[in-house]
């Protein structure tokens, strides 16, 4: 993975910024936090309990269904796995009406890809400890949490 200078300026800022608003219990908890930023597939192991620094993100779906203001709506959840999971089960309602008598039904991500595409918008906000704020994420930014949340729960 490529960083340039601006963005590692940037994470050093934000893991300081961290440590002296005691945001983090320890260096390490900065580091993690910085590593579930920087790759949204990161986990650790901090004495016998996973760190929850990555999960425990406040996060609001922004969606719009179609081009007519009106289908704009949001979902809240207390954490980035959550909002993966309440998408999923979006997408699982919505092909349970389209296919009313299928018991079973299937799909696989690119799926999953073509719904959060097909949607007018689509984003998320996710809070922010370090400056308690809600920072803003793309389409793009979601499909990858989405193959690494799904990725995590096949293993």
């Amino acid at each position: 993975m490529y960083v340039d200078f601006e963005s590692v300026v940037m994470m050093f800022t934000a893991l300081f910024g961290r440590l002296l608003r005691s945001d983090c219990s320890s260096i390490l908890d900065a580091f993690s936090f910085l590593l579930c930023y920087w790759n949204p597939g990161f986990e650790m192991e901090t004495k016998g309990r996973r760190s929850n620094l990555c999960a425990n993100r406040h996060t609001i779906i922004l969606m719009q269904t179609s081009q007519n203001r009106a289908t704009r709506t949001f979902m809240d959840y207390e954490s980035i796995s959550q909002a993966m999971d309440g998408i999923c089960a979006l997408y699982e309602r919505k092909l349970k009406e389209l296919n009313p008598a299928i018991r079973n039904i299937t799909y696989d991500i690119e799926d999953l890809y073509n719904f959060i595409d097909g949607l007018a918008d689509m984003s998320a906000l996710v809070y922010d400890h370090s400056i308690q704020a809600y920072l803003p994420n793309d389409r793009q930014w979601i499909r990858q949490r989405m193959f690494h949340h799904l990725r995590k729960l096949a293993h």
